[in-house]
């Protein structure tokens, strides 16, 4: 991440991300409430310090049932304070003692009945809190980026999460290509690495050239939160003003079979990447992936900022599912490493 280019320059801040968990703060925003019946016990989970799949494990076994039988939309940073939903299926099984779950990292805050199964994806957004520790820098510089993030938004490349520790998803997914069997469950995740390197790749040679939040021609639009996108079109006053307004994001490649629908300057640059990436383009088509889109463009909604102290600086902002409150931080500060 730190060789990709930034939108608003060097960043003028250096500290720690995730000193404690509490200093990053997820909760889940699933955009509905529950049904109130069915049988699904739809939970309400506060976590510290634990990974989402545990979590999910460690329900089913409380409750009697089989792993498959709990869904959750999204995957949630171990390394922090996260709030999500979890689904159980109980089929006709009364609720278990939620409060009696035996893990004091994780506390059942509240259960409801519920008709469906949580599935992945199925969420509005997330709403995040966090602290930067022992920051350093230019303070009235930061407030600058910190303006210029709230009323521009910030280039959404895919986090590091995506790449695993030291990048080693993408190398295996080459490998994985190149014939190495691997897992159904590790499969899906080297596909994603792959696809998220390409992307990242057309956003980062779009921040270079000052097009990651502008139209270029033979550009494909994503409509704002939602999976949907049009075009190629000409680009005119009516789709300037959803373009300014928010409405509408420039997007880039989720590479799959076939070609790409973007054409002009917009589709000979993503061309160029994906001949960089042949291996990966020729291993996603292998795959009989789809070609889908992502937006160039992420807009933090109700982005606040203030000092705790002369060395704590609180964030708080939402994003739509999908996005990674890493890139909008990584535009302000240069994380250092926590130790141990």
């Amino acid at each position: 991440m730190s060789e990709l280019p930034f939108a608003c320059g060097v960043p003028p801040l250096t500290g720690h991300l995730r000193a404690r968990p509490e200093d990053f703060q997820v909760e889940e925003i699933l955009g509905y409430d529950a049904d109130g019946a069915g049988e699904h016990a739809l939970l309400w989970v506060e976590k510290r310090g634990a990974n989402t799949d545990w979590v999910a494990r460690e329900l089913a076994k409380f409750a009697g049932v089989s792993p498959v039988a709990v869904g959750y939309a999204g995957m949630k940073d171990r390394h922090a304070l996260t709030r999500q939903a979890f689904s159980v299926q109980l089929a006709g099984k009364p609720d278990p003692d939620w409060s009696a779950f035996p893990h004091a990292q994780v506390n059942v805050l509240a259960a409801t009945r519920h008709a469906r199964k949580l599935k992945r994806g199925a969420l509005r957004g997330n709403r995040f809190v966090l602290v930067l520790r022992e920051a350093q820098g230019d303070r009235a510089l930061a407030a600058q980026v910190l303006q210029q993030i709230a009323a521009r938004g910030v280039p959404n490349y895919f986090g590091e999460q995506r790449f695993g520790r030291e990048g080693g998803n993408l190398a295996q997914a080459r490998a994985m290509f190149a014939g190495r069997r691997v897992d159904r469950d590790k499969r899906s995740l080297l596909l994603s690495a792959a696809r998220s390197q390409i992307f990242n790749e057309v956003l980062a040679a779009r921040v270079e050239r000052g097009a990651w939040d502008a139209a270029l021609d033979g550009e494909i639009w994503s409509l704002a939160g939602s999976r949907s996108w049009f075009g190629p079109e000409p680009f005119g006053d009516a789709l300037a003003a959803r373009l300014a307004s928010g409405d509408i994001h420039p997007s880039g490649p989720l590479w799959g079979q076939g070609e790409p629908p973007s054409q002009g300057k917009a589709g000979a640059l993503e061309r160029e990447v994906a001949a960089a990436n042949a291996d990966l383009v020729a291993g996603l088509a292998a795959a009989r992936m789809d070609q889908e889109r992502r937006p160039l463009r992420l807009l933090p909604k109700e982005l606040k900022w203030r000092w705790l102290d002369d060395a704590a600086l609180e964030l708080s902002f939402e994003l739509p599912a999908g996005a990674y409150a890493t890139v909008v931080v990584r535009e302000l500060a240069a994380l250092l490493p926590v130790s141990p």
